[in-house]
């Protein structure tokens, strides 16, 4: 296939959807020769961070001259952004050699009587394949959903990280963050250091599954901290403690989560630094200094200040709000919002709006899963408008706002993609 024809095959998959379960994976990894189990790996799951912790854990090895794969879900405009060599995303013409050998091994398996991979499990695959054949030292792995039946659980990396637990996707995981938190807990392999920031209720199962498979377990708030020196929408300062180790860290993703975040990624980094001289203290702080993260809290313009945050979630949404409370302290925020139906709409819209913001509501993707603007706007109440069109709902958003003014663009990482494709064709 050409690149096209494998973008064609792609989304021919979509519509087998999210199935979990492992035997479709298994089958498929072992007919390309079980890629996955010939590179080193670092596995990131959670509710909310796990991109940014990716992309942190991922630079402080490139910064420590290591060949580094990363692999992301969702992407925002192209595909190839879920697979990433030395901080690139890789070529068309690598994505559909992949794909193109990934297809061959689906076909190889369906004739031995496996279901038909989704397409989730095909791109998992094709990652694997292009971290293997490009020699990485450390494949840097997000999980897509979950953890336990996730396709990317089919590894034993050098450290596990769990970001944080709450609730989202619960028609998947678990009606509760216990039950979440165990699905989670599924990437917790035998005697494999363990790194999270998860508090309270998730705490139980994450630290029992620990427990059982003899996994060091390293918890944001106990065995290390990270406290808050100086902080704007420029970046922050904070220092952080581990035992007898204090050091003071600078990054340019703002929010007091983003501070846990790269607490969680230096830890990691320091456990895998155990076993490899090249990461050293110069490139841990490098690594999370040279990082930033598309969609969360990005500013794309100043006067007025246009930010762009995938909140998909209650937890999300209130890390949002807490950020936009500390950095516009009493100026009313001007959204553009979308979400997925199927995701927490109430409590996401009581988290997010004050008095005094106005949100221009819209549908953040084509899919069949977006909610209306009208059933969005019926929703987050009076302050609302719908919009037929993300373009005119921005537009007016931004002639509001004026000079001064703060305009947010928010609700779904669909949404994000389809006004960044947007902006790009100008």
């Amino acid at each position: 296939m050409n690149y096209e024809e494998s973008l064609k095959y792609l989304d021919s998959l979509g519509k087998f959807g999210i199935r979990l379960g492992m035997e479709r994976i298994q089958a498929l990894l072992e007919e390309l020769g079980n890629p996955e189990q010939k590179i080193k790996t670092i596995h990131v799951t959670g509710t909310n961070g796990k991109g940014s912790v990716a992309s942190m854990i991922a630079n402080i090895l490139l910064a420590s001259g290591l060949n580094v794969g990363k692999f992301t879900s969702p992407h925002f405009v192209r595909y190839n952004e879920r697979i990433e060599i030395n901080g690139k995303e890789i070529d068309d013409s690598t994505f559909a050699m992949a794909h193109t050998a990934v297809a061959v091994a689906v076909d190889a398996v369906m004739k031995k009587g496996i279901a038909q991979p989704t397409q989730f499990e095909v791109l998992t695959a094709a990652g694997f394949l292009v971290f293997a054949l490009e020699h990485v030292d450390y494949a840097v792995i997000e999980v897509g959903l979950g953890g336990l039946w996730d396709s990317t659980n089919v590894i034993k990396p050098e450290v596990a990280v769990i970001t944080n637990v709450s609730l989202d996707h619960m028609d998947r995981c678990g009606n509760t963050v216990e039950e979440i938190a165990m699905q989670k807990a599924g990437i917790i392999k035998e005697k494999v250091p363990v790194v999270t920031a998860a508090t309270d209720k998730a705490l139980g199962p994450i630290t029992a599954m620990s427990m059982f498979k003899q996994a060091p377990l390293y918890i944001f708030g106990r065995e290390f901290t990270g406290q808050e020196v100086t902080s704007t929408m420029e970046g922050q300062t904070f220092t952080l403690s581990a035992g007898e180790y204090h050091s003071n860290y600078s990054i340019v993703l703002p929010g007091a989560h983003q501070i846990a975040n790269t607490a969680v990624a230096i830890v990691a980094a320091k456990i895998v630094s155990k076993n490899d001289a090249h990461i050293t203290e110069q490139a841990l702080h490098e690594g999370v200094t040279n990082t930033i993260w598309p969609g969360r809290l990005e500013r794309i313009e100043k006067a007025p200040d246009v930010i762009l945050d995938g909140a998909h979630n209650p937890a999300g949404a209130k890390a949002l709000r807490a950020a936009l409370d500390k950095y516009y302290a009493g100026q009313p925020v001007h959204f553009v919002f979308g979400m997925m139906g199927d995701k927490a709409m109430n409590e996401v819209a009581v988290a997010l709006f004050r008095q005094g913001d106005k949100v221009n509501t819209v549908l953040a993707d084509k899919g069949p899963r977006a909610a209306s603007a009208q059933q969005l706007a019926e929703i987050v109440g009076d302050k609302a408008i719908a919009y037929e069109s993300i373009e005119e709902a921005y537009k007016e958003a931004r002639e509001a706002a004026g000079k001064r003014g703060i305009v947010c663009i928010c609700g779904s990482l669909y949404l994000l993609g389809t006004f960044k494709a947007m902006a790009q064709k100008g």
